[in-house]
């Protein structure tokens, strides 16, 4: 791994989770978008743990805290996205999703030139609502609003929990509340999913590992060989990647006004990352 150049895993990455995310999908007539994000969950979150055996027994109230509080996050991003593939189309879903980083890389600026970003952003949006997508799934891009949400929550939560619990402790724990917190909503899908299809437990071992496991680990070795601002502008890809994900393994097309929609996001996050290295600097 030490040869393959560090912005090519943060890509293979991103490559990985929509990838996953694509896969989850085509498998939802079979087991419900809520019992394959439950699915995942609990795979993903077994697998961690027996990797990471995280050394809890001396951690402080706070630190319970922020890991639960990271766990509800990630449970209500996975299982909200999950709910919007099921109507309206990956690139649509994740473009929508990836608002919520952006607000937050945008609440607390006062610079003019993230406000041209940020009004960029909101071209992206409009385009989004008169898209033919929002038309025919107004519950699929509220899901998606509340997935850009859960995902806000669990940036903020991430950084919190890194600083407080060494290592990937934390994560692990956190992704163990999160499987128990999507249990309720579709632990009974996952059940009959599985009961008629055993097959599907392959299925999403694949769908974890691709989703949760094997882009970890490719972001941590990235991280290590990289700028973080050089890593944030590729993370912005991610809604294209997403949108191609979903036309190579779903044949899910997207309008001239979603495609336009895309790249004024995309956009807007280079933006703002670029924005915020020069802050810094």
């Amino acid at each position: 791994m030490t040869r393959v150049p560090a912005p090519f895993l943060a890509l293979a990455a991103m490559v990985s989770v929509q990838l996953g995310a694509a896969i989850a999908k085509t498998r939802f007539d079979e087991v419900g978008s809520v019992g394959a994000a439950t699915l995942r969950l609990v795979i993903g979150a077994v697998v961690l743990a027996l990797v990471v055996r995280p050394r809890v027994r001396h951690w402080t109230r706070a630190q319970w805290t922020g890991a639960v509080a990271l766990g509800v996050a990630l449970a209500g991003m996975n299982l909200c996205i999950y709910v919007a593939f099921a109507s309206i189309p990956i690139g649509v879903a994740v473009t929508i999703e990836f608002l919520g980083p952006l607000a937050l890389s945008l609440v607390h600026t006062r610079r003019w030139r993230d406000a041209l970003w940020a009004a960029l952003a909101l071209v992206g949006v409009v385009l989004l609502g008169v898209g033919p997508s929002a038309v025919t799934s107004v519950s699929g891009v509220v899901f998606a609003v509340l997935a850009a949400g859960c995902w806000a929550g669990y940036i903020v939560m991430n950084r919190h929990v890194g600083r407080a619990i060494p290592g990937v402790d934390g994560l692990a724990v956190s992704m163990l509340v999160a499987m128990v917190v999507a249990l309720p909503f579709g632990l009974g899908e996952a059940v009959r999913g599985v009961g008629d299809h055993p097959s599907l437990l392959l299925v999403f071992t694949a769908v974890a590992v691709l989703s949760s496991v094997l882009p970890y680990a490719l972001e941590m070795l990235a991280l290590r060989r990289m700028p973080t601002r050089v890593f944030g502008v590729l993370q912005s890809l991610g809604p294209a990647i997403a949108a191609l994900a979903g036309l190579v393994v779903l044949a899910e097309g997207l309008s001239v006004l979603e495609v336009g929609a895309l790249a004024c996001v995309t956009a807007a996050s280079v933006g703002v990352t670029r924005s915020a290295r020069r802050r810094r600097a």
